[in-house]
């Protein structure tokens, strides 16, 4: 267990730094659209005068039969509303954020432990590794674009940044686990 638990730290700060490519060098500008400095402060101040709160809105709903007929006709969004706000930069988030992948790491070795015995290599632990994340990665965000049609690139750009942290993690994490401890008697069978 110890070294799942090395193996989570290094995947960590791999995390946090495919993250940083993705999400704070100019990379991150390719999947966001963008408007000038009097459109945002015209819809900031919208927002202001008509959300109550912090929280995730879909404008217009779908609650009554008016904004049903608003939804069909368009335009809609979705809006993820801080009533506060907070420093574009914030060192609180990274910290959380380093948590979270941490306890993403261990998750995976976790699960890498479990199957220890029936794959035994670093390249067949590594392979279903980033297949369940390439997996979670697709279910977390295609599906934006596809059920609330949400706009394709700024979900693909978060599926494939989603998908190297969580693979560099699992390759991470694989090759930190103890050599198998299977058996013979644990070999497959062919059939």
């Amino acid at each position: 267990m110890a070294r799942v638990f090395i193996g989570a730290v290094v995947a960590t700060i791999a995390m946090f730094f495919i993250g940083f490519i993705f999400f704070v060098t100019p990379l991150a500008k390719l999947s966001m659209a963008k408007i000038d400095d009097n459109q945002a402060a015209a819809v900031q101040q919208a927002l202001a005068a008509n959300l109550p709160r912090t929280g995730t809105y879909s404008i217009p709903g779908m609650d009554t039969q008016a904004q049903t007929n608003m939804f069909s006709r368009g335009p809609i969004a979705t809006v993820h509303y801080n009533t506060g706000g907070f420093a574009a930069m914030d060192a609180t988030s990274l910290v959380k954020g380093l948590v979270l992948n941490f306890i993403v790491a261990l998750l995976i070795g976790a699960a890498l432990i479990g199957i220890d015995r029936r794959v035994p290599d670093l390249g067949s632990r590594a392979r279903v590794a980033v297949i369940i994340a390439v997996a979670a990665a697709a279910f977390t965000h295609l599906g934006e674009p596809i059920y609330w049609h949400h706009d394709w690139p700024h979900f693909l750009y978060l599926f494939v940044a989603d998908s190297a942290m969580l693979a560099a993690a699992g390759i991470i994490v694989a090759w930190f686990l103890p050599k198998s401890r299977a058996t013979p008697s644990d070999a497959p069978v062919d059939v």
